[in-house]
């Protein structure tokens, strides 16, 4: 079956790629989507509905604390008065100045055993291997992936709860990882809080924990790795994964159970296409995912809409401009993106009524 999309509106953006493919977006339940998009030495940050709607202006602009850091998934807080860089060996919340609001030290994420630094807080260690931070959704708390500082070499890598205010650690749950990068999820329901760990060749790890503001709880859901941590939404009960090489998409319940499962379909059942990591709730119903990376066919549909409790394929997407060859990133309230790198042009699709 053949779903036809509607375009809803269309941007040029330059960045808009780190949209579509990479973390500039940040979704949350109760405030509007933000596009976090780097601009040189500053972070930009945009209501996403009025850039798509022809707004040139940012709500806000921060300085990067360390301009020769391009690494790392940073966050702005829900009401836009601070951001938090997660950099390679500190996390520091900025104020739209630049000003340095608090700052978190850890140990260095340079992947060289016991280096030694200059002292030069701008001096970057060698190595692409990077943490992640997210603001709570309510604001009052900044939750980071870290490498602990020196002396606290009992693991690997952990996974710290800071107060928004001061960057105080108020918690921390070892992890058993050796990253080369991460990145965060809220959930709706404004308790939890997913992390998905990519360990290149080694795999993927996927957490989930809950800070009640008197006790952090976590677990794991790696007895099935290689599963990477895709998206959540408040009228959907699970959460959706793709396995590492994308031969199958999973919905689960909190605890990890696994509630549905989805393989792309194919032309061709010797050669059979693989899931891309773009994919996400279009809304409560419906998910979209793509094979780009691995469906060669031109004439073979990439882009498919499922059923969001089944993960049942409902049909293979048509665009009115003709083959789209981008990721796609829904957005939870029907839409979904794409971005074209040759124009530089941000999309935004629905699915046509009629």
């Amino acid at each position: 079956m053949s779903i036809t999309a509607q375009l809803h509106d269309s941007v040029k953006l330059q960045g808009g790629a780190a949209l579509v493919n990479g973390f500039g977006l940040e979704i949350r339940t109760h405030t509007p989507s933000r596009a976090l998009l780097q601009n040189g030495h500053e972070l930009e940050v945009y209501d996403l509905y009025d850039v798509l709607a022809g707004e040139r202006a940012p709500t806000a602009v921060f300085p990067l604390p360390w301009p020769g850091w391009d690494r790392g998934v940073h966050s702005v807080s829900p009401d836009g008065t601070f951001a938090v860089f997660s950099g390679q060996r500190a996390v520091r919340a900025v104020g739209p100045g630049g000003e340095p609001l608090w700052e978190y030290r850890h140990g260095c994420w340079g992947p060289v055993l016991d280096h030694t630094h200059t002292g030069d807080e701008q001096e970057v260690c060698y190595g692409s291997e990077h943490g992640s931070c997210r603001v709570s959704d309510d604001g009052r708390f900044v939750w980071a992936h870290v490498v602990p500082a020196p002396g606290e070499q009992d693991w690997l890598e952990c996974w710290v709860v800071l107060d928004a205010r001061d960057g105080r650690e108020v918690a921390r749950l070892p992890l058993d990882s050796a990253a080369s990068g991460s990145h965060h999820i809220s959930h709706p329901d404004g308790l939890h809080m997913g992390l998905c760990i990519g360990m290149g060749q080694d795999g993927i790890l996927l957490h989930w924990a809950r800070w009640d503001g008197e006790k952090l709880t976590g677990w794991d859901l790696n007895d099935t790795l290689d599963r990477i941590l895709m998206d959540v939404h408040p009228g959907h009960p699970g959460f959706l994964t793709v396995e590492h090489y994308g031969t199958d998409l999973r919905l689960h319940a909190l605890d990890g159970t696994v509630l549905a499962e989805g393989e792309p379909e194919s032309s061709d059942d010797e050669d059979p296409p693989c899931w891309d990591y773009g994919c996400g709730f279009v809304d409560a119903d419906t998910v979209i995912a793509s094979t780009v990376d691995s469906d060669d066919d031109p004439d073979w549909a990439r882009h498919w809409l499922l059923d969001a409790r089944t993960l049942r394929t409902r049909g293979a997407i048509t665009y009115p401009t003709g083959r789209v060859d981008s990721y796609v990133c829904p957005l939870g309230d029907g839409t979904w993106l794409t971005y074209d790198d040759a124009s530089g042009t941000l999309d935004r699709w629905t699915e046509a009524t009629s």
